[in-house]
């Protein structure tokens, strides 16, 4: 290694003296051996650019994915190489996959042994392929110099080592071209996804959706393994922004111990923060974490790290040996790691768990059980009970007319009991969000201004009705219209209330399916309305000729409808039943977050 950088002492003498231009159209084969560019000057010392593969292990003739990226930068040159001979020529052959901006360069006697820049176009992400020779060293390392500008560049950055079956780890350490690779602290490349196949036996995972594969383009993964006096920790899942989770002694946020992974310009940085409030996170000065490993690839953002079971010595580090519930987060970061609200209800736990006690694989729900039973109470009163005592009200008076119930004519019963029902559920699923909030939510848009509106309706309807004229008296018509137009305007903004609510972060329905059942429904309604109407003026206008008197007399409205008896109660039966089968789907969608 002493040979090796006094060749590269040597080469980047000539290069600084040497009267040359670089390398824009990226035919740097010049550099094959020491990989520095000819730019004039020193090389930065701490990489922001980072190479990943797919596999840790290959076999010759192998293909493997090599991933580049990081902060803007206009060239780049990659290579692979035997890991514990560094100095050697370049191994193995790539293949492209966008000829815009990689090229294959031939170093030494090996064919596309290379891989470099078309031009000084910006560039974010490099993806190519390696081809294992037929005949390979036990361990290859990727190494990749990286220019940003023509004075800034990186030299010979180490990427992850890739090893044949069974081959013994290498025992040469790695270097860098200035200095070798801080074991402090150390920052690695995952070269494959997470395994579950642990979860439950050796490690504490939660997913979601339950019993999802990391490796799913839209599992949310968290496992801890204790291992002695640390624990391992491995966080995975769809975001090109960031994925947290935190530590918590109640199901708010606030005073919690978080942890983030922050994707800042394809270059993870995996940090320990505090939570105070709603207020965004206040990231640890101090780092308390090891072993840190991220990869970043198909939408996935996954990261991994170690730490100590206790940490006294920093502040607002939670002992992991104790009991919490855990939150789970993700969403969109901006330029310079700056991290925005997540983009929906952070994943939550409906319990407490110790995470190096006992292994378990549990879920989570996005939703608390709390405002799960508001949107479900909410939905069986207005999509259910409602909809049933107005189509009984409205089409069933003159066929229940002469059954009576408790004394009363059967349809005013049951019209009576539906909607006091629909009352008293209202009532409580109207309570349940203060409850949740503890007052008044300024983040829910029109959704409480409308749902204070409807529950005013649904208590002042009742008690108008306890106020009604008798059947003949002169002001029964006024409230027959007052007691529709609030029925009916308290129906329709509660739809609207209902629509509004189920994209809302505390109750975020599975989209599109939440808008469909309810657009069902609202149709379903007006179908069976319509029928049951068209039923109702086909008999209204149904006419008998006396031929004597040449007179033509309109049945009355009640002989007339009493005649479609069977009908009607064929329709409201189906009408129930297709109620019961909407309900059971929103039910289900509600169970599933």
């Amino acid at each position: 290694m002493e040979l090796l950088g006094l060749a590269l002492a040597v080469w980047m003498s000539i290069c600084f003296y040497a009267s040359v231009d670089g390398y824009p159209s990226g035919k740097v084969r010049e550099a094959c051996t020491s990989m520095i560019p000819c730019h004039g000057s020193s090389p930065q010392l701490s990489p922001e650019h980072t190479i990943t593969v797919n596999v840790t292990e290959f076999k010759p003739g192998d293909k493997i994915e090599v991933y580049l990226s990081g902060p803007d930068f206009e060239g780049f040159f990659i290579q692979a190489r035997d890991a514990e001979h560094l100095d050697s020529p370049a191994v193995g052959s790539f293949m492209l996959v966008d000829r815009r901006f990689s090229q294959l360069l031939t170093c030494g006697r090996t064919k596309n042994s290379a891989v470099s820049h078309t031009s000084k176009a910006k560039k974010k992400y490099i993806k190519v392929y390696w081809i294992a020779p037929g005949v390979a060293p036990k361990h290859v390392q990727f190494l990749a110099t990286v220019v940003k500008k023509y004075k800034i560049f990186w030299v010979r950055i180490p990427g992850p080592i890739v090893s044949q079956p069974n081959a013994p780890s290498p025992t040469t350490p790695l270097y860098t071209t200035s200095e070798t690779i801080s074991t402090s602290h150390l920052v690695s490349y995952l070269s494959k996804p997470f395994n579950a196949s642990s979860c439950g036996s050796m490690k504490f995972c939660i997913r979601n959706p339950a019993n999802c594969d990391p490796e799913s383009a839209s599992c949310f993964f968290l496992s801890f393994q204790r291992e002695k006096s640390s624990v391992f920790i491995e966080m995975s899942g769809p975001s090109n922004g960031y994925l947290a989770f935190a530590l918590s002694h109640d199901q708010w946020m606030g005073g919690d111990d978080a942890y983030l992974c922050v994707n800042e310009d394809y270059h993870v940085h995996v940090s320990a923060a505090n939570l105070k409030g709603r207020s965004p996170p206040v990231l640890d000065s101090e780092n308390a974490l090891e072993d840190v490993s991220w990869r970043l690839v198909d939408g996935l953002l996954q990261c991994s790290f170690r730490r100590s079971v206790r940490l006294p010595a920093y502040k607002g580090r939670f002992n992991l040996d104790a009991s919490y519930y855990i939150f789970l987060a993700d969403g969109e970061a901006s330029e310079g790691g700056l991290i925005h609200k997540h983009r929906h209800q952070p994943l939550i736990t409906t319990g407490i768990y110790n995470v190096t006690g006992l292994p378990q694989d549990i879920g989570g729900s996005r939703s608390p059980r709390i405002i799960k039973a508001h949107g479900a109470l909410m939905f069986v009163a207005w999509i259910t009970t409602v909809s049933i005592g107005v189509i009984v009200a409205r089409f069933f008076k003159p066929v229940w007319s002469h059954s009576f119930l408790f004394g009363k004519e059967m349809w005013f019963q049951v019209h009576r009991m539906l909607m006091l029902t629909t009352v008293m559920l209202t009532s409580i699923s109207f309570i349940l969000p203060f409850i949740y909030r503890g007052g008044w939510s300024q983040q829910a848009g029109f959704h409480p201004y409308l749902g204070c509106t409807v529950m005013a309706l649904t208590i002042f309807q009742p008690l108008m009705a306890g106020f009604r004229p008798s059947r003949h008296a002169p002001r029964r018509q006024l409230f027959n219209w007052f007691h529709w137009s609030t029925g009916t305007t308290a129906r329709i903004l509660a739809v609207v209330t209902m629509f509004l609510g189920m994209d809302l972060p505390a109750l975020d329905l599975p989209d599109p399916w939440d808008t469909y059942t309810l657009i069902g429904f609202v149709a379903w309604h007006v179908a069976i309305e319509l029928l049951l109407e068209i039923h109702s003026y086909c008999l209204i206008h149904k006419v008998e000729v006396i031929e004597d008197d040449r007179v033509q007399i309109l049945q009355s409205l009640t002989s007339a409808e009493a005649e479609g008896f069977l009908f009607k109660q064929v329709v409201l039966t189906v009408y129930v039943c297709g109620n019961i089968v909407f309900l059971i789907a929103f039910l289900a969608a509600i169970n599933q977050i």
